[in-house]
């Protein structure tokens, strides 16, 4: 994982699972609420502890990861 990214990963914070940093929200959580048609805004709204910056920086680096390997 980019060091850069606002992604921590720690067995002691939900077991392991890839949250945003400082926070204990799954960053798949992110990629499930834009799945399911709600907006950024609303995922932020339910997940107040992640910062608007954090949540472009996760998509931004996911965007150009898969345009990479296209």
């Amino acid at each position: 994982m980019k060091a850069n990214l606002p992604i921590e990963v720690d067995p002691e914070i939900m077991s392991g699972t890839p949250v945003f940093r400082g926070t204990r929200v799954p960053v798949q959580s992110l990629f499930e609420y834009l799945e399911d048609n709600l907006s950024l805004d609303e995922f932020l709204d339910c997940f107040p502890t992640v910062r608007r910056e954090d949540a472009i920086a996760v998509l931004e680096h996911s965007k150009s990861e898969l345009l990479v390997h296209a």
